[in-house]
């Protein structure tokens, strides 16, 4: 199973640490001809399969202008291609505690704490999920949906904690990825935002894809991406008079890159401690809260997963309570006034959106 293949669910945009800057000059003779064939002869040491994988990753640019498809006639003008330093061919097993909310011959199911990336990549070589299920499944995971990810079907962020699942047969991955391919998978986030959405419910349609002006980062495209679809619910409200900040359970239909991120931050509500998408301050009194608990990652929990069992066709769900950390916020932020219960989370499948946040404006 190829890397394109995973389902996005939010993941973490890899370090570039170590990455090799290769340019090459194409002539107003070579243009007009396929970018990606023009590219080759020009970096014999990388196939045109990597290099297309490359380019569609968003790592060529020519001038300021991220190019992310190869098929397009090439241009005059001088091209950059950012090369990821190479990771060790074989993760390797680390006695790593794991938070194991299922387990059975065919997968396994744990609670990804925040700090934790969920495989292997240039800047992170261990310390992984990976390394962690390695040791813990042994030889059962060998293979299983490719060396560097093994048993990986989707990801999260490196800073956002939650429910995982992990393949530990052929059979399994199959069956898993088959569900993700197809939406159908119960996934339930925790997200405490700056201020609050208009609505108390809603549904975001977008596109998503890499940012024109930013590689590393995700936007919303008019044109181009792929389609996501963010439902989002209002919990609590925090503030006197308007909201300061607010906890919002957020369900996903689709599961693109960093999704949950840039649909909040399109909203005008960015999760609070986002580094890459939370743009201007919050109130001051939420930014003092921040401040005194150092809270520095984005405040984003997959608090809920639940699928058929690819391999005994049973219903499984599983529930994670938000972190300590975003524990500490929550209770922090009550502070301040607003409405708020005693949140535990809602197990009704009673969601209703009238209102649709529908947004077609590039990042």
């Amino acid at each position: 199973m190829s890397d394109s293949d995973i389902d996005d669910d939010i993941a973490d945009d890899e370090a570039d640490s170590g990455s090799q800057i290769l340019t090459a000059e194409i002539t107003a003779d070579e243009a007009g001809d396929r970018l990606d064939r023009v590219l080759t002869a020009h970096f014999p040491d990388l196939s045109r399969a990597r290099l297309q994988a490359l380019i569609a990753e968003g790592r060529l640019r020519l001038g300021d202008t991220v190019i992310d498809d190869g098929k397009h006639k090439a241009r005059p003008g001088l091209y950059a291609l950012s090369v990821p330093a190479p990771v060790e061919a074989t993760p390797v097993p680390q006695d790593i505690p794991l938070d194991v909310l299922f387990e059975d011959e065919h997968l396994i199911v744990v609670n990804k704490p925040a700090g934790m990336a969920a495989h292997p990549a240039p800047g992170t070589r261990d310390g992984t999920l990976v390394n962690a299920l390695l040791f813990h499944c042994g030889d059962t995971l060998s293979g299983i949906g490719g060396v560097l990810r093994p048993g990986i079907v989707h990801r999260l962020d490196k800073d956002t904690s939650g429910i995982l699942v992990a393949a530990k047969t052929d059979l399994a991955h199959r069956g898993l990825s088959a569900l993700f391919a197809k939406h159908d998978i119960d996934r339930e986030y925790r997200a405490v935002v700056r201020g609050a959405p208009r609505y108390t419910k809603g549904t975001v349609k977008t596109q998503i894809g890499r940012s024109h002006h930013d590689r590393k980062k995700m936007a919303i495209l008019r044109n181009g991406g792929r389609e996501a679809i963010t439902h989002y619910r209002l919990e609590e409200a925090y503030g006197d008079t308007k909201p300061l900040a607010a906890l919002l359970t957020c369900r996903l239909e689709t599961g693109r890159t960093h999704q949950i991120r840039v649909h909040m931050a399109h909203l005008g509500c960015p999760c609070l401690g986002d580094p890459v998408y939370g743009s201007g301050a919050p109130a001051r009194a939420v930014q003092e809260i921040v401040k005194e608990l150092d809270f520095t990652r984005q405040a984003l929990h997959a608090a809920v997963l639940g699928f058929v069992h690819p391999i005994t066709g049973a219903k499984l769900r599983f529930k994670a309570p938000v972190p300590d950390d975003m524990q500490v916020l929550l209770d922090a932020l009550r502070g301040i006034g607003g409405h708020h219960d005693d949140y535990e989370g809602d197990d009704e499948d009673d969601w209703d959106y009238d209102n649709e946040e529908d947004g077609d404006d590039e990042e």
